[in-house]
């Protein structure tokens, strides 16, 4: 069964990004390409048990279980040791990919206390949104009485636009919820 989301970017967004952006080929209209969900548990004193609690959240919030991310060397300002487990990620694909964009715009974005928007700065000049989260409870896949720990998130959205203009055309008309005046001294959502 193909994702809501996924069948109204094939209906409508991709023929109004193709007037939007004066595009004649097809295959230059900017689709998503994958969402990646990383986190770093750097600072954990029990760094062991923070890497298992961040990958349980992060597949319960995506559905998928993560790749733990190791060390690739070892620094001693850090205290961290070469293989050491360090952090989480997970990539969407697909389905699961188009399903959390769906959850994501019109659950979870909702749920960030004093909402105004996301903001549309965070672009890297290629075209790929990136957004970060401080904490795991905005996600409504979490239970609340069930958090250890907090853990932090960053949410990449990877298209395949070449330009930042043309990736925020497109996630603007996928519905993501972007600030209309984004203030100068706010970076994250």
């Amino acid at each position: 069964m193909t994702p809501t989301l996924q069948t109204y970017y094939k209906d409508k967004v991709f023929s109004a990004l193709q007037k939007e952006l004066g595009v004649s080929n097809p295959h230059e209209v900017p689709a998503l390409e994958k969402i990646v969900v990383t986190t770093h548990c750097g600072r954990a004193a029990d760094r062991k048990q923070a890497v298992e609690d961040s990958v349980a959240e992060i597949a319960k919030i995506t559905g998928q279980k993560p790749s733990v991310s190791y060390a690739r060397k070892s620094v001693a300002n850090f205290k961290v040791r070469e293989g050491e487990a360090v952090g989480a990620r997970v990539t969407l694909r697909g389905a699961r990919m188009w399903e959390f964009l769906d959850r994501f715009i019109n659950v979870t974005a909702p749920n960030i206390r004093d909402f105004r928007g996301i903001s549309p700065k965070s672009f890297d000049g290629r075209g790929n949104y990136a957004v970060g989260f401080s904490d795991q409870s905005v996600f409504p896949e979490v239970e609340l009485d069930q958090i250890k720990r907090q853990i932090g998130f960053d949410i990449i959205f990877v298209t395949t636009a070449d330009t930042d203009d043309a990736g925020r055309a497109l996630l603007r008309q996928l519905g993501m919820p972007f600030r209309e005046n984004p203030k100068k001294d706010e970076t994250a959502a």
